[in-house]
């Protein structure tokens, strides 16, 4: 069955009460556009760099003011709203860097923490250390829903492919991929990275993304993306401000990739065996 699938880009600011409010706006026009999955982008409800501030309005999952909106939009626009992630105030004093779908009832039906933490130096002095506040996620999972198989990534996660595989053999027709991409990393390889994870599984992606030059002075990248699994991207946003991208998702044409280009069957295992180089008089044995 085909349905329509948005991705929500936004630019996140330090007041999670206002992100809430862009974020109800934008998912209410993408389901009057006939969107029945939306995808909010990595950190909807802040970015904030001052650690400090930003832990003076975390809240545990309870009480989070994202997670509520987004459990109330799903109910009233009838639909699966997926906030691709937010951060969450966790017992230990640390930080869950969360993503939860809706589903059309309100219900959460399923959580995905980051499991790979952006921990980088860049050039121009841009360095981040994720895993200072950031709890890691553990487990990945893939969510049977009436109109397909969902798989769920965040950002960085984007740069491990053994983890789209995984999900693709399980049975994975969608991958999402929320992010807040840095601009620099961003023009480097955010859509060869998203078209290789299409086309490597055959799946479709679904990337919604921050946008511009945010309150706190980051810039992220934008461009957010939905591509098939031939890698043809359908649809695609601009580099800054609010946008909402749709496009018809048909689960089969991943049969269709598998059946042209059968990869995932075809994989075998092998082994990695270090060896010395080649030595003066002949190769090493």
């Amino acid at each position: 069955m085909s349905f329509k699938a948005a991705a929500i880009q936004m630019c996140s600011g330090v007041d999670p009460v206002k992100n809430a409010a862009a974020m109800a706006r934008l998912a209410r026009e993408a389901a009057a556009e006939g969107a029945i999955y939306v995808q909010t982008p990595e950190m909807t409800g802040m970015l904030q760099r001052d650690r400090a501030a930003a832990r003076a309005v975390l809240a545990d999952e309870a009480h989070d003011i994202i997670v509520k909106t987004g459990s109330e939009l799903a109910a009233e626009l009838g639909i699966h709203v997926h906030v691709g992630s937010t951060a969450i105030a966790l017992a230990d004093g640390k930080i869950a860097n969360r993503g939860f779908l809706f589903g059309p009832d309100g219900r959460i039906l399923n959580r995905y923490d980051k499991i790979h933490m952006f921990d980088v130096d860049l050039d121009n002095g841009e360095s981040w250390r994720e895993s200072a506040a950031y709890t890691a996620g553990s487990e990945a999972r893939v969510l049977s829903l009436p109109f397909a198989e969902m798989g769920f990534t965040i950002c960085y996660d984007v740069r491990f492919p053994t983890l789209f595989r995984a999900q693709a053999i399980a049975g994975a027709e969608v991958m999402t991929v929320p992010a807040a991409f840095t601009k620099q990393t961003g023009e480097a390889h955010w859509e060869i990275l998203l078209r290789a994870r299409a086309i490597e599984n055959g799946v479709f992606v679904i990337a919604a993304a921050q946008a511009g030059r945010h309150e706190d002075g980051r810039e992220t990248f934008g461009h957010s993306m939905i591509i098939d699994p031939w890698g043809t991207v359908l649809a695609s946003a601009g580099a800054t401000g609010e946008a909402i991208i749709v496009a018809e998702i048909d689960p089969s044409a991943v049969k269709t990739a598998h059946d042209k280009i059968p990869n995932l069957r075809n994989g075998r295992e092998f082994s990695v065996e270090k060896i010395a180089g080649a030595v003066a008089g002949g190769v090493a044995a």
